[in-house]
């Protein structure tokens, strides 16, 4: 059985987490980038919303523009156009403008402002537990 990103956040004691969103809010945001999330962010959406655990600070459906998902990801695209147009910010780290990006098929990069893309595992589970 695959790890699961939303069972290991479930698990992390400093969990803080949003009301889940609907599959509606889901849809519309991938089409408002142009993407299909990876099913562990979807589920992760579905489930938290946005949510925080473990030193991080995923990105999600929410009302805040600096955690929102859609206005994250159009605005560091803005800033980077070596991003594939498939992939979206599940953080922004918040030191030395480091964001990581997640491929529509759930691989984990890391960019700075203008640089090419860092592969840094294969999924978010992983990338949680770093």
């Amino acid at each position: 059985m695959m790890p699961n990103f939303v069972k290991a956040l479930e698990s992390k004691s400093d969990l803080y987490k949003l009301t889940g969103a609907s599959a509606e809010q889901v849809s519309q945001a991938e089409k408002s980038l142009g993407v299909n999330f990876a099913n562990e962010y979807r589920e992760y959406l579905i489930t938290f919303g946005a949510a925080s655990a473990n030193a991080h600070e995923f990105t999600g459906i929410c009302q805040s523009p600096r955690l929102n998902v859609v206005d994250v990801t159009l605005s560091e695209r803005k800033k980077n156009t070596l991003v594939p147009c498939d992939y979206y910010v599940i953080e922004q780290a918040g030191i030395d403008r480091i964001i990581i990006w997640q491929s529509s098929s759930g691989e984990i990069y890391t960019s700075t402002q203008g640089t090419a893309l860092l592969k840094l595992c294969a999924s978010l589970f992983e990338y949680l537990e770093m």
